[in-house]
């Protein structure tokens, strides 16, 4: 079969200028050098980029004036300007439309929890995808993010939590999942070095564990094979949406070059090397994928392809503007659960936060 390309971007939009967090640390202290000043102040813009969380150069004061001016000017150049802020569930959910260098519209959704803090982040802007039930895949792909772009999410939702902007007093940011805009597998390069400068410990990156980070992906099976050797501990989530190729060539149209066992073959293959369960997303629509024989069908697929190493996240699915597309009522999301489990898969129906604001899965359309 033939694969899709791990990195593509749409024309007529440009990735921002080269930024520190695009660099290693090897390459952050060439940068440096190239411009005239001494390698160490790599590691001094790191820290202050990953652990103060800032990017003024009028609170870097370990730096000489002239120096930082020159050196965030050249490395740090400006991601984003933040448009708006909404808020839903008592002020726990804060969704952020960002403004990109070239005009791109992007959104994060930042949800507290009693006992952590979980930020949602896009890697793109727009999907590709083209799943006929979710606004962002609707909109198509504008184009790929930076690793900067994607890392920058995370520094102004780790910097939201340190301020207490949400309720609940200053916390701290402990959960990352790539279910933002964009199919994070397709800009796979930069993914890659997204999670090593999240998870990386600091000065080199954010600190944040590998095991308290979610990379989604529809199925692109090459992708999920290459990411299956990099060593990594993050978790693996499938968003798989029916059980059967047929309703699956509609519903997520990838389907039609990697098909439901291929799928989750590869999704094995991720889960017997890490020895992590790989979580399916499953986004319950009315009269569409909400049949009891799907539930038993779906239980059985992934007996027979995870074993224990899988867990069912049931969404509700979440309204989006002039959609055909309803969730499937309370009683039968109750039924759908219990012939999941009756087959012996761990089957839960996930929280859903912030419908109010579209800040919900499938809802991120990024609109200005």
């Amino acid at each position: 079969m033939t694969s899709l390309p791990l990195v593509f971007d749409a024309p007529k939009r440009g990735l921002p200028p080269r930024h520190l967090v695009d660099l290693s640390p090897a390459q952050r202290a060439e940068a440096v050098a190239a411009l005239g000043e001494k390698p160490f102040r790599a590691k001094q813009l790191s820290n202050h980029y990953f652990s103060r969380l800032t990017v003024d150069p009028a609170e870097m004061t370990d730096i000489p004036a002239t120096t930082r001016d020159k050196l965030v000017a050249d490395l740090m150049p400006p991601l984003f300007t933040v448009v708006r802020k909404v808020t839903a569930d008592e002020g726990t959910t804060s969704k952020t439309l960002l403004r990109a260098h070239d005009g791109t519209l992007i959104e994060s959704v930042l949800m507290r929890y009693p006992d952590r803090a979980t930020l949602c982040i896009s890697s793109q802007a727009g999907c590709g995808m083209a799943c006929p039930f979710c606004a962002t895949g609707q909109g198509g792909l504008q184009r790929n993010l930076s690793t900067a772009e994607i890392v920058d999410q995370v520094r102004l939702g780790a910097a939201a939590m340190r301020d207490g902007d949400l309720p609940g007093g200053p916390g701290r940011l402990s959960n990352i999942v790539f279910m933002g805009m964009g199919e994070p597998l397709a800009n796979y390069k930069r993914i890659l070095e997204a999670v090593h400068r999240i998870c990386d410990p600091a000065p080199d990156g954010l600190g944040i564990s590998q095991r308290h980070v979610t990379v989604s992906t529809v199925g692109l099976v090459p992708a999920i094979k290459k990411l299956t050797e990099e060593d990594l501990q993050v978790r693996l989530a499938v968003s798989l949406h029916t059980p059967d190729d047929e309703l699956r060539d509609t519903l997520v149209p990838v389907n039609t070059k990697w098909n439901v066992s291929e799928v989750l073959e590869a999704a094995r293959g991720y889960a017997d090397k890490t020895g992590r369960r790989v979580s399916i997303e499953y986004a319950l629509i009315r009269d569409i994928n909400d049949q009891g024989w799907r539930a038993d069908l779906l239980g059985k697929k992934l007996r027979k392809h995870l074993g224990q190493l899988v867990h069912v996240n049931l969404i509700p699915l979440n309204p989006t503007p002039g959609s055909k597309w309803d969730a499937s009522p309370k009683p039968v999301e109750r039924e759908f659960v219990r012939r999941v489990r009756e087959q012996g898969v761990e089957c839960t129906v996930r929280d859903t936060r912030g419908q109010e604001i579209a800040a919900a899965c499938g809802q991120l359309a990024a609109e200005g």
